[in-house]
């Protein structure tokens, strides 16, 4: 062979030599770093467990109607006359709204009063003779019947006469008058709207199956869309009955709405106490996670990660009740449970309030 040809493969082989070697050193080299890095504990957030008062509150909506409210409409048809009354003032009981016109009706009374009055003196003459035997007890019976029938018939017109008022069937506050002096109006028509809103009823309704949560007496919270404040309501009356299309159950209840802050009409958002927990246990959601055969969470102790199975009570929208499976005092992880396995190293970098 000739030299030059054994120095070339001389220089191969040590080529391959000298790339094994630097191989093998680069790969050792990693293999060292990645076993360090896989051997470095998993930064987490903790979230102490502690105990407090959890309340269970139902939420619902419903409307704010007037305690009373009665559209002023006429018993009889006629002229509209008269209007007493200013749009938006406050009424009392009895005070006259309108009147229709009532001429015939009041020259149909004169005329009556006469009768009667004349047919009272005949009795009274009558009456003398009837004690001297002048009459019969016939004539004095037929003027006795014609004087109470005319008594009879002026009671009805006055009863007509009544109903050509129109007069506030409470102490309310009236709306916009919708008929003007001069209008013929009837049964159908309405003059105005009267609504007692110093007392206002709020209605609304729950499941039937929180049936056994809300009882006359209890206060609700609610308030409307117009206004930020809440306010308080109390529960007077609970329709007796299920509601056969919707399975709820109708509930009422009273404010007091003081200064008139809130006008009928309006779309309350109710807020009730359903129940109160003196002491529960809360976590976080998102350290809750869900498997095949119930839930898991883990806690972090001696510096690993530690699985627990844990049963879930009521959820709040950013915590939920653990009703089994955690103490006081546990520190629970709740970020980067997905990456964790059983008794991994995990360092806390910060605590969650």
């Amino acid at each position: 062979m000739k030299p030059k040809s054994i120095i070339i493969i001389i220089s191969i082989i040590a080529a391959l030599a000298l790339i094994k070697i630097f191989f093998f050193k680069n790969e050792n080299t990693e293999g060292q770093k990645g076993g360090i890095k896989n051997n470095q504990p998993i930064n987490v957030t903790g979230y102490v467990v502690s105990s407090r008062l959890l309340e269970n509150k139902l939420f619902s909506s419903g409307t704010v109607t007037a305690n009373e409210e009665v559209e002023l409409r006429p018993e009889v048809s006629g002229k509209l006359i008269a209007i007493y009354f200013k749009e938006g003032s406050t009424v009392r009981q009895g005070s006259l709204l309108a009147k229709i016109n009532d001429a015939d009706l009041q020259a149909q009374l004169r005329k009556l009063q006469l009768q009667y009055k004349l047919a009272k003196e005949r009795e009274a003459r009558l009456k003398g003779l009837l004690d001297i035997n002048g009459v019969s007890q016939e004539e004095y019976d037929a003027i006795v019947n014609q004087s109470q029938t005319i008594n009879a018939d002026m009671d009805f017109t006055r009863a007509q006469i009544a109903k050509t008022e129109i007069r506030a069937p409470f102490d309310g506050k009236i709306g916009l008058k919708q008929k003007s002096v001069g209008s013929y109006v009837s049964g159908l028509d309405v003059i105005a709207k009267i609504q007692q809103v110093n007392l206002l009823k709020v209605d609304f309704t729950v499941p039937e199956r929180y049936s056994s949560v809300v009882s006359v007496g209890d206060i609700i919270h609610f308030s409307v869309d117009n206004k930020a404040e809440q306010h308080e309501a109390k529960v007077f009356a609970i329709e007796p009955r299920i509601d056969e299309q919707t399975r709820n159950i109708n509930i009422r209840a009273v404010f007091n709405n003081v200064g008139s802050v809130i006008f009928p009409g309006a779309f309350a958002k109710i807020e009730l106490m359903a129940s109160k927990k003196e002491a529960s246990i809360m976590i976080p959601t998102e350290a809750v996670i869900p498997e095949l055969k119930g839930k898991k969470v883990f806690v972090s102790k001696g510096g690993k990660a530690t699985p627990l199975k844990v049963q879930t009570g009521t959820r709040e929208d950013a915590t939920i009740e653990i009703i089994s499976g955690l103490s006081v005092g546990d520190t629970v992880i709740t970020t980067g449970m997905m990456s964790l396995k059983p008794d991994a190293e995990v360092k806390i970098m910060s605590f969650k309030k």
